[in-house]
């Protein structure tokens, strides 16, 4: 309870320095102190970002490390700072700048596609599929049924999705197994293979699935068009998932250093 009450001290003094320091005309809002990690931080308006975590859903203490007073961090609308995380913003005074969705983003996205030889013809559906449900279609190839290797596609696709260039990315080969295998290898991927309308919900609403693979051998165009939908229109929400996909983010972590 004492180290409850210091805490509480400390951020009331943080909120009341910073009130003091913001320029009057400043369209930053001052910093929320707060235990609650999913609370918004600074919001911070026609900044110069200095960082861009909006890929992440979970923002810890190894995402702002580094940053400075009057620097700018961007992360997702949704995402959450871990404790440790906001006490170094708080303290800091680092401006938070969350990512908001375009206006009917969950219906409009960029979205990177990919296949091998095998699942050339099923790509060629899911792109005119994906353009009348009105999004924007990167193709990474391949492009046609001569024999290709699947791990090229796969990597161009999901590097496209960790550097930001796509939304999120759909690959298919024979049982999409392989592709997803190569797509988490890339840093800040989580790809799922998915075979089912009730399995493409859960690698989304659960695991936060960034990427789908899926099987031309195992699947019809029809259902293909099933998981897709439902793929595309889950989205992560609830903060016990969050919690968990951010355990997967961190491992990552621990074998990039």
């Amino acid at each position: 309870m004492a180290d409850e009450a210091t805490r509480d001290r400390v951020r009331a003094l943080v909120r009341d320095v910073l009130s003091k320091t913001l320029p009057e005309s400043s369209s930053v809002a001052p910093a929320q102190a707060t235990a609650d990690p999913g609370a918004p931080q600074h919001t911070a308006s026609n900044a110069k970002v200095t960082r861009d975590e909006s890929a992440k859903l979970v923002i810890t203490e190894d995402d702002v490390r580094g940053l400075e007073r009057g620097q700018v961090l961007r992360i997702a609308e949704a995402a959450r700072l871990t404790p440790l995380a906001a006490d170094i913003v708080n303290e800091r005074g680092i401006e938070i700048l969350r990512r908001v969705p375009r206006s009917g983003s969950n219906q409009h996205k960029t979205i990177a596609v990919g296949a091998d030889h095998g699942g050339f013809a099923m790509k060629e559906e899911l792109k005119s599929f994906l353009v009348r449900l009105g999004h924007r279609v990167n193709d990474f190839g391949t492009n046609s049924e001569s024999a290709v290797d699947y791990p090229d596609f796969a990597h161009a696709v999901a590097r496209a999705v960790s550097d930001h260039a796509a939304e999120v990315g759909i690959v298919i080969d024979g049982a999409g197994v392989g592709s997803a295998m190569t797509a988490n290898k890339v840093p800040g991927v989580r790809a799922a293979a998915c075979y089912s309308v009730e399995v493409a919900k859960n690698s989304r609403e659960h695991n936060g699935a960034n990427v789908l693979t899926l099987g031309s051998k195992t699947i019809s165009n029809e259902q293909m068009r099933e998981i897709v939908r439902a793929w595309l229109s889950t989205e992560l929400t609830e903060d016990r998932h969050r919690k968990r996909v951010g355990k997967i983010e961190a491992i990552e972590r621990q074998y990039q250093r």
